[in-house]
């Protein structure tokens, strides 16, 4: 069984008795002592916007999650200060630690099932002298960019779109019952509203780079994702875009499919849930 080393991605530890508290009132989906599942999590700013987002799993007396390396330590200095006075511990395990991925689940290390659906794999953290058999592979981007999943760094920057934009309402990253956590206000007007309209696509037959513009009518729809073996995640409005999915990338044509777990639908098909 191979895993592959996700240099891009750095994994923290959180304990203490006040952590479950403190990490279901700051972060985006309902936090629990749940073994074996990792839901996807962001933190927000007040905007709405996501700062940080990745998995959260519990193993070992211990919530375990991963963010994106560039925003790390922003992401450590925010939730030291949310801490406050709270019994938590904060561990940014970036020297003494790696994050994995597995199509297989793996023996070794605090592993976790990607609970935002089937095919996606395993996360896997483990002491970095364990990983040094670890090798770098484009597996667990192309199980992700099939289930229709954009990420952090490959797919969009920080503080660039919100948790609707990417689907995670739809994914369980987002609990909709629970209280206040910071930007909740905004996510909920948006899903109380109906106003999302930004939502994640799968672009097939891409051959343009991560960032370019989606066209569909000479006309602005969205952004690409990083493309692999000519997939791509795209953040596109969807009301621009026919029943045929037809886009275009620097005048190239691209087709449009939507995730096979989204209840929205494109402009001239019936909305489903919007």
């Amino acid at each position: 069984m191979s895993i592959e080393i996700r240099e891009d991605r750095i994994a923290f530890r959180f304990s203490g008795e006040d952590t479950t508290r403190l990490l279901h009132d700051v972060l985006t989906p309902p936090v629990r002592e749940e073994v074996g599942v990792a839901r996807w999590f962001a933190l927000l700013s007040p905007q709405g916007k996501i700062l940080a987002e990745g998995l959260i799993g519990w193993a070992d007396n211990a919530y375990w999650l991963d963010v994106h390396r560039e925003v790390a330590e922003s992401f450590l200095k925010r939730m030291k200060m949310y801490r406050l006075r709270a019994k938590m511990e904060i561990e940014m395990l970036d020297e003494s630690h790696r994050v994995g991925w597995s199509a297989d689940a793996p023996k070794d290390g605090v592993v976790h099932q990607d609970g935002r659906g089937k095919g996606l794999g395993w996360r896997v953290i483990a002491p970095a002298v364990d990983a040094e058999g670890w090798e770098a592979g484009a597996g667990q981007a192309r199980a992700r960019i099939a289930a229709g999943i954009a990420e952090m760094g490959p797919d969009f920057d920080a503080d660039d779109v919100f948790p609707h934009d990417i689907g995670m309402d739809h994914l369980g990253g987002v609990d909709f019952k629970k209280g206040c956590y910071v930007g909740q206000e905004v996510v909920s007007r948006m899903q109380h509203r109906g106003t999302a309209r930004r939502r994640p696509v799968l672009a097939r037959g891409v051959s343009g780079m991560r960032g370019e513009t989606v066209t569909v009518n000479g006309k602005n729809a969205g952004t690409l994702g990083t493309p692999v073996d000519g997939d791509a995640v795209a953040v596109v409005r969807i009301d621009k875009v026919g029943a045929d999915g037809a886009a275009a990338i620097n005048g190239a044509p691209v087709t449009l499919v939507l995730p096979g777990w989204a209840s929205y639908r494109f402009a001239d098909i019936e909305s489903e849930g919007e």
